[in-house]
């Protein structure tokens, strides 16, 4: 059985979807190697223009395997220390690249986001949730830290301070309808709806320029880290004029408009 499902449900749209349900998507890393890879590989597929992640069953990701995190090869040899960070970069590679990815990711929360998969959850650029998902900072319930896989970076620039020191401090659960309230997710649909509220945005998405939304997408976590907003409009200025100048795409938007058609973006 494959943890991890990549599949092409709707045209330029890649669905990949953590397939534990038994264990609620836990991040044991039979589970989160595969799926790193499931993502590198979207992200070269240059048929694909949007990447949709979601869980399996009831739940998106329950955050840590408590049942068998497993073992891999790479943890020959070391001692408890070592095994230890090596664990946690192979979590912190799968935030990255969701991060990297060429596409826009969207996720598509199914159920309970915990720990770790509320932090996995956090790194998608749009968040669309079912009624009954729910986001819990695990670590502070566990007498541990709930800044874990950059969740104390993500969660403050989606729903600013105060709100995420509240969250992550008392480790309480936020429902989805909350969630939508103040931020943290986009929209908030039916479990049936889920995925097709999400190929509804991946849809308008693909419509658009390949390059206009990828650079469209880097620019907008390049805001999250600018240090000025000088800095961060000739950093924009860059990208909007690589677009235009390199491209026929504005031109064929107007030619377009004029026609009454859809634009048909050669790139």
């Amino acid at each position: 059985m494959s943890f991890v499902t990549v599949e092409k449900p709707r045209p330029y749209v890649t669905l990949i979807t953590l397939n534990r349900p038994e264990r609620m998507n836990a991040m044991a890393f039979d589970v989160m190697v595969p799926f790193k890879e499931a993502l590198q590989e979207a992200s070269y597929d240059n048929d694909s223009r949007v990447v949709i992640v979601t869980g399996a069953g009831d739940s998106f990701c329950a955050g840590a395997d408590l049942v068998d995190p497993g073992w891999l090869d790479i943890f020959d040899g070391l001692t408890l220390p070592g095994i230890a960070r090596r664990a946690m970069k192979i979590l912190e590679d799968v935030i990255s690249a969701i991060q990297g990815m060429h596409q826009p990711v969207i996720g598509a929360i199914n159920g309970p986001a915990i720990g770790g998969g509320f932090c996995l959850a956090m790194a998608a650029d749009i968040r669309v949730a079912a009624e009954g998902a729910y986001f819990r900072p695990a670590g502070i319930n566990n007498g541990l830290t709930s800044a874990e896989l950059g969740l104390s970076y993500l969660l403050p620039r989606a729903i600013g301070t105060s709100r995420a020191f509240e969250i992550m401090l008392t480790g309480r659960d936020v429902a989805a309808d909350e969630a939508q309230q103040i931020g943290m997710v986009s929209k908030v649909v039916s479990a049936d709806a889920l995925l097709d509220e999400c190929y509804a945005i991946a849809e308008r998405i693909s419509g658009f320029s390949q390059q206009g939304v990828e650079l469209s997408k880097q620019m907008l976590w390049a805001g999250a880290d600018a240090g000025s907003l000088h800095s961060h409009m000739n950093h924009e200025g860059l990208a909007q004029l690589f677009v235009r100048m390199t491209t026929k795409n504005f031109e064929e938007a107007i030619t377009a408009r004029k026609e009454g058609r859809v634009p048909q973006y050669k790139d």
